[in-house]
């Protein structure tokens, strides 16, 4: 076992070590120093076990005992020690000011008196020494506990400061999640939308030419079917987004694959040297699928034009190999070496969106340098979706 495991355990069972630390001091005094004084030591060392539970009441029961060690006449003997445990114990424990202080008046007060314990009547020597030794160990104690006190404070704030980030941490992800979930509830809005229109004008076309033109009609029923499957898989996946009041928000049209060169357009006039390479077996997709990666493609390189430096060469793959499409960016910037300003949820946002999808991302710093972000999304084209 380490000795930060052993500080750790004691840590976790104070009481253990404080009632080994009393049996230590009891076993010495009783067989090592003589019987003569062993009540008084029992009375100085016994409380000991309770000191961090109730330092209060500890502390004033050894003083009680060494007052009575001082009426009684009897030596000072190691038992003394004792009170230089309880009186660190009132400093590192005393939950009031006037605790901590007060055991201080007293430990000095008994500094002062400790001379009249001693058998005979004391040289101006012997006072001056004991006074001076009692008092410099008085004054250890009490500041060694007041130490520990503080540090433990400060110990406690910064473990408080800690679980307090780690909430806010888990919030503002939470927050995250949801904004995006609204905002994707928004954008597929559009999709179904049209995808209904489109089967209520085919299906009113449709009626009409049925009486003169069969071939119209069965046209226009296969138009309806297939849009009807493709907004259906899209409903399917808006059952677990969440949405906000805001739904009546203004509804624009969506980008797509279309868009892109545009999109690469304005990153390249920000200093970007950007490459877009599309496969050429890419099958047609779902202008959902082809939001989803619009918004992918749209954060990386965001997130590659504020961190990767200037100068920064990106490429985009856009690959399929059935029954995965593949999204990669990746870069030859600075990466993950300049530090960011720790707000950015642009990477939870990727993940809840291609999440509706069956997809994945994975992001982080390239073999060699740079950076690279990688979605992979599950699509057949036979599914409608």
């Amino acid at each position: 076992m380490q000795r930060r495991q052993v500080y750790e355990w004691l840590r976790r069972h104070p009481y253990v070590f404080d009632a080994s630390l009393t049996a230590v001091l009891l076993i010495f005094n009783v067989f090592y120093i003589g019987y003569g004084n062993t009540l008084i030591n029992v009375g100085m060392i016994a409380p000991l076990v309770w000191r961090r539970r109730d330092p209060t009441l500890v502390f004033t029961v050894v003083s009680l005992t060494c007052l009575a060690q001082l009426l009684l006449q009897v030596n000072l003997s190691y038992g003394n020690v004792g009170f230089l445990f309880a009186l660190y114990a009132a400093s590192a424990y005393g939950r009031h000011t006037w605790v901590r202080f007060g055991a201080l008046a007293v430990g000095c007060l008994g500094a002062l008196l400790s001379p009249l314990a001693l058998s005979g009547a004391p040289t101006p020597d012997n006072w001056i020494y004991l006074v001076g030794f009692t008092g410099a160990a008085v004054a250890f104690a009490w500041t060694l506990g007041d130490l520990m006190r503080t540090r433990r404070a400060y110990v406690g704030e910064l473990e408080e400061r800690a679980r307090r980030l780690e909430l806010e941490r888990d919030q503002q992800a939470r927050l995250a999640r949801a904004d995006e979930r609204a905002r994707i509830a928004r954008e597929f809005h559009d999709i179904v939308a049209h995808s209904l229109s489109v089967v209520v004008a085919q299906a009113d076309g449709g009626s009409y030419a049925a009486a003169q033109d069969p071939n119209a009609a069965r046209k226009a029923l296969e138009t309806i079917g297939t849009t009807g499957r493709k907004a259906l898989a899209e409903m399917r996946r808006l059952l677990g987004v969440l949405r906000t009041d805001d739904e009546l928000a203004t509804l624009a049209p969506q980008p797509d694959l279309r868009q892109l060169p545009d999109l690469l357009g304005r990153m390249r006039a920000s200093g970007l040297d950007v490459r877009l390479h599309v496969d050429a077996a890419l099958p047609p997709l779902p202008a959902g699928v082809e939001l989803a990666v619009y918004r992918v493609v749209q954060e990386a390189l965001t997130n590659t034009l504020k961190h990767a430096g200037p100068g920064t060469a990106v490429s985009v793959w856009l690959t399929y190999q059935e029954p995965v499409l593949r999204l990669e960016i990746s870069d030859n910037g600075r990466g993950t070496a300049v530090p960011a300003d720790g707000n950015g949820q642009g990477l939870v946002g990727m993940r809840e969106r291609l999440a509706l999808y069956g997809g994945t991302v994975a992001a982080g710093p390239r073999t060699g340098g740079g950076f690279e972000v990688v979605a992979e999304l599950p699509f057949r084209p036979d599914e409608g979706a």
